[in-house]
């Protein structure tokens, strides 16, 4: 089967960094599903994957952690699933990726792919849902209600970096399933309008000082914060934004951060880590498989939309260094999609 790997971490200007490949085609068995892959999208994590960590001995690592696919196969535990449905998943951190034609992924972490979406559209939310949903309503605990019964709460939820994959999903399950007033943060035109769009009630420009232009929005102290980027550049603000007793989650990786600044008003901090479940094959592994279900669900009802913010074309190296170039500078609104082989 065609498949995209490397064997070194290197720059993604080096042409070695991500290659065209051929691999045997796995085997279903136990839990797991083998997928004819049809679209991906890139995160952040696949660079840093790729940067960091070297196959073991002569092996090629592929890469990826979100997918569309058809179950062509199933193993012999299987409940979920069977050869014909259509499924959209993440995956797991510690087994070989989607970028390839064909791959193994257990049934506790794939959901029902959107009926309403292209598989396109729909490859752009899984690994960012899973982490949006476990932040929000996990970490942050917040209150879900449903989308026509919402009811306005005192929460005031701070998301910075919000044009991102995660912040993009992330506004729009905070806007339709919570009664939170939602705060995202953008730095640039394009990503100011994206994240309105998405449902924010207010933006503000995190390339600036953040408690001069909240407190100018009234709306009392923030309660959450969601930090999905550069938390140590931002700790101190959250410190004095937050009420006491407030909520921060991130998801990047701080170099260091001092906690004891969150004492004196008894604030918590929460990390979250979508590839946690499956990795330690927690009870409650299919969770994610659920949550992923109530994505599709949301998405079908017209109540959330994809994220997709540009895509590449078909599966191929030449254009998965592209995307992954994109993603190291920075600027990207929304995912990166490829489509075929």
């Amino acid at each position: 089967m065609k498949a995209i790997g490397y064997k070194q971490s290197l720059s993604i200007n080096d042409p070695l960094s991500l290659i065209d490949i051929e691999l045997p085609q796995p085997i279903a068995s136990g839990h797991d599903l083998l997928v004819r892959v049809s679209s991906i999208a890139v995160n952040p994590v696949d660079c840093k994957i790729r940067q960091n960590v070297s196959p073991e001995g002569d092996q090629y690592k592929v890469l990826g952690w979100d997918a569309v696919g058809e179950v062509v196969a199933i193993g012999e535990s299987v409940s979920n699933f069977q050869p014909g449905d259509r499924v959209f998943y993440a995956g797991d951190l510690n087994r070989q990726g989607s970028n390839a034609e064909y791959q193994l992924v257990d049934e506790r972490l794939v959901g029902n792919k959107p009926k309403s979406l292209s598989d396109s559209e729909a490859a752009a939310l899984p690994l960012t849902s899973i982490t949006a949903w476990e932040l929000l309503f996990e970490r942050l605990a917040i209150k879900q209600q449903a989308p026509d019964l919402k009811e306005q709460s005192n929460d005031v939820i701070l998301i910075v970096g919000a044009a991102g994959g995660v912040g993009s999903i992330l506004v729009q399950l905070a806007s339709v399933l919570t009664g939170a007033t939602v705060i995202a943060s953008a730095s640039r035109e394009s990503s100011a309008k994206w994240v309105k769009k998405l449902g924010a009630d207010y933006v503000v420009d995190h390339s600036k000082p953040l408690e001069e232009q909240v407190n100018q929005l009234n709306i009392g102290q923030v309660t959450h914060v969601a930090s999905l980027t550069h938390t140590d550049s931002y700790l101190d603000s959250y410190v004095e934004l937050l009420a006491p007793m407030g909520k921060i989650a991130l998801i990047d990786d701080p170099q260091s951060i001092d906690i004891r600044k969150l004492k004196p008003k008894c604030l918590s901090l929460h990390w979250e880590f979508m590839f946690t479940r499956s990795m330690f094959n927690t009870v409650d592994i299919s969770e994610q498989h659920n949550l992923l279900n109530k994505v599709s669900e949301l998405i079908d009802q017209g109540y959330i939309q994809t994220t997709v913010g540009k895509n590449l074309g078909t599966i191929n190296a030449k254009n998965l260094r592209i995307a992954h170039e994109e993603l190291e500078l920075g600027k990207s609104i929304g995912k990166i999609v490829l489509e075929g082989f």
